[in-house]
């Protein structure tokens, strides 16, 4: 069977090794993202999902919050290794840093109070399926991503220093840059073990 959605989503794949070798224009890999985000569905079209997207050493400033704060936790003796991992998202180009906008998700509760306790549960299926849009499309355009969640450490910091709105909630985030290593094999559960196919 053939189908360009499945090719596309079989490319797909998480990217630790990030590189600034990206041949696209930042306003280029902009416009790719806010397009993601844009087609990604939410419940009731609530378009709940919002983005702040950093490019070259704004994306840096923000791994550095995040060092700081994991430095305030992580033990002495045990900090290189994650100093390590973080340095690999800031070496990439630029971090995507998800949101959803609570006051859309308690404005749909207002407004359809029988599904009042659904709306949170539906913001956060409309952000992964946003995450999961932009990643799909950054990687059919050659670039590589992987997905992190260091949220709620970072998120004070980065309020105060990109603005971000109270009402906006720290979901993911999504370090990207130009592929420096491949890919290894990826494996998968048994069909029986995961599906139920009936009729």
């Amino acid at each position: 069977m053939s189908n360009t959605y499945l090719d596309a989503i079989t490319r797909r794949r998480t990217q630790y090794a990030l590189g600034r070798n990206v041949t696209q224009s930042k306003d280029e890999v902009t416009a790719l993202i806010q397009e993601a985000i844009r087609q990604a569905p939410s419940s009731f079209n609530s378009q709940s999902s919002r983005a702040v997207i950093l490019h070259g050493e704004q994306s840096v400033a923000f791994w550095d919050i995040v060092k700081d704060e994991l430095r305030k936790i992580v033990p002495a003796d045990a900090f290189a290794a994650t100093e390590g991992k973080i340095n690999s998202f800031a070496a990439g180009t630029g971090t995507v840093l998800f949101y959803e906008d609570q006051d859309v998700v308690k404005g749909l509760q207002e407004q359809f109070p029988l599904y009042a306790d659904n709306f949170p549960v539906w913001s956060e299926q409309s952000s992964g399926i946003a995450q999961y849009a932009v990643w799909v499309a950054l990687s059919e355009a050659g670039i590589g991503a992987s997905l992190q969640h260091y949220n709620p450490l970072p998120d004070a910091a980065v309020a105060a220093k990109w603005g971000v709105p109270a009402s906006w909630k720290l979901r993911a985030q999504m370090p990207f840059g130009s592929n420096e290593a491949g890919f290894g094999e990826k494996g998968f559960i048994d069909n029986a073990t995961r599906f139920i196919v009936a009729g």
